[in-house]
């Protein structure tokens, strides 16, 4: 077999370098154990012999992308940061078309985060140019999950057991009035999230404000979509049409960030 029809470590066929391939794989499959795996299970997962893996893993610990923990366990290396660093600022380049679609049909705020551990990370936004009053929320500021719509989106697709565990881990503090804290009445939301199809606060991480948002579908780290404004422009009527564009817009963004080759359509679509 080739080296340009070689299958990868989940058994794929890609073409390219097989090498590349599997250490790609590796990557990917330790960041799906949260980041820290042993080298038998790391083998199991690949579906590739230890020998082969003992040897990308030490190549990928020499070039820093990978460490060996004093459990002799491997763990993501911090090479990999400044990769995450200029990753996250193409998102939104690859989103902004998508979001602006939304925010030209409706006039209001969009904004695309992502769960960074137990943290809403917000990565992008697109602000009307018509409205006097926006919603400003800053690129790169970090909130708690069951404090925002887009926490509750995006922890809608966990199960009961891992919701309840980060609301532990967070301890629930109150950002408002209307601030859940109470983790039945937490998983209770969320089923009516699932429900519906959308989540919303209200008010609940600003008095005043009003959010919808959506999971990003295919998105190669847990993300979501929203659209935020004033209370008293954010009707349910208002929710209720930008619940679909909102759906649309993250299927299509998922869609670009999950492909192989997005960085290619980042380009294209930045050009």
């Amino acid at each position: 077999m080739s080296a340009d029809s070689a299958p990868d470590a989940g058994g794929r066929a890609r073409s390219g370098v097989q090498s590349l391939d599997r250490a790609f794989a590796i990557l990917e499959i330790m960041a799906d154990a949260g980041g820290v795996i042993g080298l038998s299970q790391l083998a199991a997962e690949a579906k590739l012999p230890l020998a082969t893996i003992h040897r990308l893993v030490r190549t990928l610990v020499d070039l820093g992308y990978v460490r060996q923990e004093p459990s002799r366990q491997y763990s993501l290396g911090p090479r990999l940061m400044r990769l995450a660093e200029s990753s996250t600022k193409l998102v939104g380049t690859i989103a902004g078309p998508y979001m602006n679609t939304v925010v030209d049909a409706l006039g209001e705020s969009v904004n695309l985060a992502v769960l960074d551990g137990d943290e809403i990370v917000y990565v992008a936004q697109v602000q009307p140019s018509n409205n006097f009053m926006r919603m400003f929320t800053e690129v790169g500021r970090r909130t708690m999950p069951h404090t925002t719509a887009v926490g509750k989106a995006i922890l809608a697709d966990r199960t009961e057991r891992d919701v309840r565990a980060l609301l532990q881990r967070t301890g629930m503090p109150r950002r408002t009035e209307h601030t859940i804290t109470s983790p039945d009445e937490f998983v209770a939301d969320l089923e009516r999230t699932r429900k519906q199809g959308y989540a919303v606060d209200d008010g609940e991480q600003e008095v005043g404000v009003r959010c919808v948002a959506v999971a990003v579908p295919g998105a190669p780290r847990p993300m979501a979509l929203s659209m935020s404004g004033p209370l008293t422009r954010m009707t349910d009527d208002v929710v209720e049409r930008a619940a679909p564009m909102l759906h649309e817009a993250a299927r299509q963004i998922g869609a670009e960030l999950g492909a192989p080759g997005s960085l290619e359509s980042a380009s294209e679509i930045g050009a």
